[in-house]
Formats: C-alpha cells, sequence, structure tokens
C-alpha cells in the first residue's frame, strides 16, 4: 500500500513540477514580448480615465462620487479581458507548432495548458492593479482597510482564473487566434455591460434589470463593492467564490477533454 502511495505522491509532484516550469516558460515569453502585457496595462488605465470622466458628473454628479461604483466594474472588466487572453495564447502557440514539440517532451501532457493558466495568473494580477492604481491617482479611496481592498483584488482574479478556462476551452476549438479575440471582446462587453458595473441598475427598464440581476458580473460587482465599502467578508462573496468553483468544475474537464483533441 505504501508503494502505491509513494508512485502516486510522485506523479502528483510530477505533474507540479512540470507544471510550475511551463509557467515560468509563459512569465518569460512575456517578459521577453511586452506587447504581450500592453492590453492589460493600459486597458484598464484609459478605460477608468474614459468613464470617469464622461459619466462621473453626468450620473453621480462628479468623477469623484462617481469613482466608488466605477472602480468595482473596471476591476472586473479589466481582468475579464486579461484572462481572453489564455484563448489566444493557447491557440497561437497550437498553430506555431509550438505544442507539437512539447509531446516530445517527458513531461506531463497537462503540463503546457496547465502551466499557460497558471502563468496567467500575473496578467491578472497587473490588470487588477492597474485599475486600482489609476482610480487611486484620480482621487477614489476607498473607505475599507488594505486588507478588504487585497480580498476585493484577490476576488476579482479568482473569478477572472476561473473564467479563463473558458476562453481556454474557446482557444482550443476555434482554430483562428483573431477571431477568437474578436469573440473574446464581444463577450466580455455584453457580460459587464448588460450589469451593474457602470450605471445603476434602477434606471434600466424592467426586462434589462432582470438579465442584469441573473448576470453572475453583477453579483461579482456587488461582492466587491460591498468589500471596498463596507468591508468585512459578506454571504454575496462567498456566493461568488462557490460560483467560481462551479465554473471551473464545469470547464476544467471540458478544456482537458478539447486539448487532449488536439493530438
Amino acid at each position: 500500500m505504501t508503494r502505491y502511495q509513494n508512485m502516486d505522491n510522485q506523479s502528483t509532484n510530477h505533474v507540479i513540477s512540470n507544471t510550475m516550469t511551463m509557467a515560468y516558460r509563459n512569465l518569460l515569453k512575456t517578459l521577453h514580448n511586452p506587447d504581450n502585457m500592453s492590453d492589460v496595462v493600459m486597458q484598464p488605465v484609459i478605460f477608468t480615465l474614459l468613464f470617469g470622466y464622461l459619466f462621473g458628473g453626468a450620473i453621480a454628479g462628479s468623477v469623484h462620487a462617481y469613482l466608488p461604483m466605477l472602480v468595482p466594474g473596471i476591476l472586473i472588466q479589466s481582468i475579464l479581458n486579461a484572462a481572453s487572453g489564455s484563448g489566444q495564447q493557447l491557440r497561437t502557440d497550437i498553430n506555431a507548432g509550438v505544442f507539437d514539440r512539447f509531446k516530445t517532451l517527458p513531461i506531463s501532457p497537462l503540463a503546457p495548458l496547465a502551466g499557460q493558466l497558471v502563468g496567467d495568473v500575473l496578467r491578472l494580477l497587473v490588470s487588477g492593479v492597474m485599475a486600482l492604481v489609476t482610480a487611486a491617482v484620480m482621487g477614489w479611496r476607498p473607505t475599507a482597510g488594505l486588507v478588504d481592498v487585497a480580498a476585493a483584488l484577490l476576488l476579482a482574479i479568482f473569478i477572472g482564473w476561473s473564467v479563463s478556462w473558458i476562453f481556454a476551452l474557446v482557444g482550443l476549438l476555434a482554430k483562428d487566434a483573431e477571431m477568437i479575440g474578436s469573440l473574446s471582446m464581444i463577450i466580455i462587453l455584453v457580460l459587464t455591460f448588460l450589469s451593474n458595473a457602470f450605471i445603476p441598475t434602477r434606471t434600466l427598464p424592467p426586462l434589462i434589470q432582470t438579465l442584469v440581476k441573473v448576470n453572475p458580473v453583477t453579483l461579482t460587482i456587488s461582492a466587491m463593492r460591498s468589500l471596498l465599502g463596507n468591508g468585512g467578508w459578506g454571504m454575496d462573496a462567498t456566493v461568488v467564490l462557490v460560483s467560481g468553483a462551479v465554473i471551473m468544475a464545469a470547464f476544467v474537464p471540458l478544456t482537458v477533454w478539447a486539448y487532449r483533441r488536439q493530438g
């Protein structure tokens, strides 16, 4: 029995080691090609400035009054945008034949896929931090403490990473990286604009309000607003964690299945 347990432990350690090596490779590729990070750096800055100064006065009376509503919406939008890069990167590597080379190496066959997604956590973190820093420069000051701000950021990153498995599945099933980028952008725009990210839900028509309320992005933004405004972990945040776990439970097996079909 001990022998089999040792074999299982060695196998698990092998997969983890290979995954972390592939994640490190992904990070090096990103650092050597700064263009791969330009979207996650610039998009949060541009959208925070754009939405804040264009709509702040009309919606909340001033930019400063609008920022508490805007910041969680921009934060989740930016992280979803960063998460969409997982599918594009996978498809680009597959089309370039990089994954065919990986299959000839003595590594876990799932390590290239898992390593890509683990390495992409850096993109999510950078995107979220840029959104918060830009808002702070514009005058946003959360009423909650630093721990609650960090909790809101980590919650958004967790949801972004959960959704990245969906984008990875799209990247494995589609054949063109540009089409994946366009499709991902449409999905992100629909999810964020059909939510409570940028405007009060009460101002919307009844049918649209119903759609907004069932949008998972709305629940995530409400949880982050509670964390940033009132502080303390609430039921909304717990539900968001459960939702992210459900997304992963559904899409991780599908993504692994699609990845294995590539061979």
